[in-house]
């Protein structure tokens, strides 16, 4: 088995090859669907997933093994050097997991507390290392990432009762506190926002509503990653039998609350089976009032943030959303 530093570094050469070489490579003309064109090296980073030995997502693949695949991927495509930070602490929040990463700029910072993906039953600190790294070094923040606890061994409601006890132990040691997520810690992030009064929500393509399936998933639940089989695979351990799918915390976009979420900063991915609820959900805050910011990266995918080594179109929208982060905690 090849090393994942030796893969990282592989899929970072490969992702820094010219965009015609990258197409060639993919054996693929270019992906144009719903008017958007997928980027060159993501074309080519998922036209390698089925040779490298693509997961298979059925009742026979265990919830270790699951794990174990999320955290290898994360280590190939997040690159074989970590982005630079200040500093790196490892800590506990309210007895759970968590790192914080402290931004170099003098003076005191907003802190972003930040809820990973990963279906409720995958992710971790270290899957998510290089996307907070990433959002500290450019978004002028510290970012406090924790690691909830996960389904099928601790079923709904538990990780929604985590991330409201790492904010609550958040908000108090830290005067200015947003929060953020990505998939399923976008709904996480989503839920803090109307339940609390951070200063900004960075919904990172949210899960935001599992009451229905939406154009964008016909249209992109095969070859993108976040495959139809994934979700359901996903929905199989989060959401047991007879569980309520419109319950507003499955379904942030469902809450009578919505008018009390804080302001959002909305970020899709054109190739995202989720791309479409949440923009419904951005559209959904604006007409309960909210003040929000949506961007769509038009060529990118569900899982960019956690591909910047191997694709630097998606570390540059990476670096974007944390500008606009920046911009949005400025403007507070």
């Amino acid at each position: 088995m090849i090393d994942d530093r030796i893969e990282a570094a592989i899929a970072a050469r490969l992702g820094r090859l010219p965009a015609r070489v990258q197409r060639r490579l993919s054996g693929k003309p270019p992906v144009v669907i719903d008017g958007q064109r997928l980027e060159a090296d993501v074309q080519l980073m998922l036209s390698l997933r089925p040779i490298l030995g693509e997961p298979v997502y059925d009742e026979r693949l265990s919830v270790e093994k699951a794990r174990r695949l999320t955290r290898e991927e994360a280590a190939t495509a997040g690159g074989p050097r970590k982005v630079p930070v200040a500093a790196v602490e490892e800590l506990r929040v309210a007895g759970l997991p968590a790192r914080r990463y402290v931004n170099a700029e003098p003076g005191e910072k907003p802190t972003l507390l930040y809820l990973h993906g990963g279906g409720f039953v995958v992710g971790d600190l270290d899957t998510h290392d290089q996307p907070c790294r990433v959002l500290c070094r450019h978004a002028g923040v510290d970012v406090l990432s924790v690691e909830y606890r996960k389904a099928p061994e601790h079923p709904f409601p538990a990780y929604v009762d985590d991330a409201r006890r790492a904010y609550e132990w958040a908000a108090e040691r830290h005067d200015r506190l947003a929060v953020g997520g990505d998939s399923a810690g976008g709904n996480l992030a989503a839920t803090l926002a109307i339940e609390y009064d951070p200063e900004l929500a960075l919904l990172i393509y949210p899960v935001v509503d599992v009451t229905r399936e939406r154009e964008s998933r016909r249209l992109f639940g095969k070859g993108f990653f976040l495959t139809d089989e994934l979700m359901t695979w996903y929905a199989g351990h989060f959401l047991p039998e007879g569980a309520d799918p419109a319950n507003p915390l499955h379904s942030p976009i469902l809450s009578p609350r919505l008018h009390e979420s804080s302001r959002a900063l909305v970020i899709t991915a054109g190739f995202d089976p989720l791309r479409d609820e949440g923009e419904a959900y951005a559209d959904a805050l604006r007409a309960a009032g909210v003040d929000v910011l949506a961007h769509r990266f038009r060529g990118l995918f569900h899982g960019f943030i956690n591909s910047i080594g191997a694709s630097p179109s998606s570390h540059a929208a990476l670096v974007e959303t944390a500008g606009m982060t920046r911009a949005l905690l400025q403007a507070a």
